[in-house]
């Protein structure tokens, strides 16, 4: 760099802006739009200060919608400047082509997104002639910046990123202009009339935001269309000393019902008679008012089976994990949780919010200790904080499951930087709950896994097996550590209920309770204090919430709530997880779909399913999860530098192409009305009672 020459950094925002000025430590004072000393200037942008030109700025023609001008795919792209950000885009430009500048220091988000913006600017500015360096952090702690610009490298190192952040934008772009007007001319006479609304709706189609409308609506009708089967169970009252045991029947091979066409499962029947049936042919007689019958057979412990179980502390929060969580504990929605997650990160309390992994870098897991020491100071956690730095379990961290540079795309997982702390009395109590969410997952990672010492019985009676499971937690281990101080008694132990005792046959007991069972010898006689029915029935599938629907999101279309399933097939999601919550947050705003506040429940309205129902009939694959999925793995494969722009390009222009042309010949109004029939059934009104009651009055 020449001699005399400033260096001129570009944040994305002021706040961000003014970490850099006291990391930088020079003597800055402060203009209209940057700030600027002997050395350096900073300068931010506000979010996007440039967006894609609409259509009518190619051509004044293309105002006005018309089959004649679809499709519209430019050859080149046209950008302009946001009208309400004008006097920031001139400073910014302005000093990206100060001849005093030599080295500018890119400061956006670190992501997709943040590349983006910076690459518009630039774009429209025509900078040239200067040296171009990417700062990329994952914390705005004063170490993670002058680090940051420290190893800053050559922006072109990052074209590829620029190039999938450009092919993104253009995606929505075609698929938003061209489908939304395609089909807003092709059917919104027809929904304006069924609607009887007095303006034609726009049928607002998105490359995920209609996959996602179709998620919810496809699952509103599975629980509809859901036929509730009921099933019966038999159930056993075993007899040890004092001591009741429960114990359940299943038809395995040698059982009277072994694959029989009577059984709803092996361990119910499809009917009442049959179950019964079952407990008469093992002596079950009189029937108390409990619905218990006595019978006078004997049985024996046929197999007693003992061992210990270990539960590793789950993977740390990123982005999806962490709304997922948010939504269910505290009814926020994902946008609430980002918002939260971001000023967290702002306050340096945090790393980097927007990140699909759940794993640590092997770069941070050798630094971890300055993390850790700072949580020391932290009141909710310094006792596990001190902890885990007297005792070193933080020395073979690298070696664990929670570090896994291949799992790392652009950020490492959300864990508490260590810093900040006096930042926390100026956030919202949410806000302070879910930092200590936050550290406690971290925490819990340092710690030896909870274990649990299982029992399982198998009795048998007359030919007949029945089963029964305990267990008894051993050692909290990292779960200690998960508690929260603001969560009650009763729901730490849901919490470990929902964790833990998802299997209905394993009974929690205390110890002593669980070292007489142990003790009980293979072939030892039991005494049967009853049988009894216990009716169940099939349960519909649960409608999202905006938690689980994020979850579902990550994992292309699949609500899977298993986290090691989830890591292992993580990879091709739907969005992203900077633009997942905007996307739900787009279809309320459109009255798409309807967000129950207090229970973030997520339902379709009529319109919602109207519009699902003219895309499943004209451009049905953008409701296909994984065809949504692959577009998204291809801009990967973009920013990777595994797939050509012109390659992505091609592929896009004819899929707009395609589907655009296909519309316009099609003629399927009859087909419509129908299910427009059919879904406005589930949405009549019921009647008003108020003017009845003041008629009456």
């Amino acid at each position: 760099m020449a001699e005399n020459l400033k260096s001129l950094f570009i944040a994305e925002k002021p706040s961000v802006a003014r970490e850099f000025a006291k990391a930088l430590k020079y003597n800055m004072k402060n203009n209209d739009g940057y700030m600027e000393s002997d050395e350096a200037v900073i300068t931010w942008c506000v979010g996007h200060l440039v967006t894609m030109s609409y259509p009518e700025v190619y051509n004044e023609a293309l105002k006005a919608w018309n089959f004649n001008t679809l499709p519209f795919i430019p050859d080149e792209y046209l950008y302009e400047v946001i009208e309400s950000s004008k006097k920031q885009f001139n400073i910014v430009s302005s000093l990206l082509n100060r001849k005093d500048v030599g080295t500018i220091y890119v400061c956006t988000d670190s992501g997709r997104e943040g590349e983006y913006i910076y690459r518009l600017v630039e774009r429209l500015s025509n900078v040239s002639g200067k040296q171009r360096r990417r700062v990329w952090i994952d914390s705005q702690t004063e170490e993670e910046i002058a680090r940051g610009i420290r190893e800053a490298k050559d922006l072109s190192e990052y074209d590829s990123l620029s190039d999938a952040a450009y092919l993104r934008a253009q995606e929505d772009y075609l698929m938003g202009i061209n489908f939304s007007r395609v089909l807003t001319l092709k059917y919104g006479r027809c929904l304006q009339n069924y609607l009887r609304s007095e303006k034609r709706p726009v049928v607002a189609v998105g490359r995920v935001m209609t996959c996602v409308l179709g998620m919810v609506v496809l699952r509103e009708r599975e629980i509809r269309n859901f036929d509730k089967t009921p099933f019966y169970r038999v159930p056993g009252i075993f007899l040890l000393g004092d001591k009741k045991i429960n114990a359940e029947w299943k038809a395995i091979s040698g059982s009277r019902y072994f694959e029989s066409p009577l059984l709803y499962k092996e361990n119910g029947f499809k009917k009442k008679e049959d179950a019964i049936k079952l407990i008469e042919q093992l002596g079950g007689h009189g029937a108390d008012e409990n619905g218990i019958y006595s019978t006078e057979k004997k049985a024996e412990l046929l197999k007693s089976d003992k061992k210990t179980e270990k539960k590793n502390a789950p993977l740390l929060y990123n982005l999806a994990e962490l709304q997922n969580t948010c939504s269910k504990m505290f009814k926020i929605s994902p946008d609430e949780t980002l918002q939260i997650a971001q000023e967290l990160y702002e306050k340096k309390l945090t790393t980097y919010p927007r990140t699909d992994a759940r794993v640590l870098s092997t770069a941070v897991a050798k630094v971890i200790d300055h993390n850790i020491k700072g949580l020391c100071s932290y009141p909710q956690c310094a006792g596990y904080a001190k902890d885990v730095i007297e005792k070193g379990l933080f020395k073979d961290l690298a070696k664990s499951r929670y570090v896994n540079d291949k799992q790392i795309t652009d950020h490492y997982a959300i864990i508490p930087t260590g810093q900040g702390l006096g930042a926390l009395s100026s956030v919202s109590p949410t806000a302070a709950k879910v930092y200590e969410l936050i550290v406690r997952r971290f925490l819990s990672i340092f710690y030896p896994p909870q274990t649990f010492l299982k029992l399982s019985m198998e009795i048998l009676m007359d030919g007949e097996h029945f089963f029964a499971g305990f267990k008894v937690q051993q050692s909290a281990g990292w779960f200690a550590v998960s508690r929260c101080s603001f969560q009650s008694d009763k729901a730490k132990e849901e919490k470990q209920d929902e964790k833990d005792d998802k299997d209905e046959e394993e009974v929690v007991v205390d110890p002593a309770f669980l070292e007489i069972l142990s003790k009980v010898k293979k072939g030892s006689p039991m005494d049967c204090g009853g049988l009894y029915v216990k009716e169940g029935e099939t349960k519909p599938p649960s409608r999202y919430n905006s938690g689980s629907m994020i979850l579902a999101m990550e994992n292309a279309g699949q609500l899977i709530e298993d986290e090691e399933l989830r890591e292992q097939i993580k990879g091709s999601g739907i969005g992203t997880s900077a633009t997942r919550a905007g996307i739900l947050e787009k279809l309320v705003t459109k009255k798409y779909l309807a967000l129950n506040k207090k229970t973030q429940i997520i339902s379709p309205t009529q319109l919602g399913e109207m519009i699902f129902d003219v895309v499943r009939y004209s451009i049905g694959s953008l409701l296909n999860p994984k065809l949504t999925a692959s577009w998204e793995l291809g801009l990967s494969g973009v920013a990777e530098g595994n797939v050509s722009t012109e390659e992505y390009k091609k592929k896009l222009n004819g899929f707009v192409t395609k589907h655009t042309e296909n519309v316009k010949k099609l003629s399927n109004e009859n087909e419509l009305k129908k299910c427009f029939d059919y879904a406005a059934a589930f949405y009549k009104a019921a009647p008003s009672t108020k003017k009845k009651t003041k008629a009456k009055a």
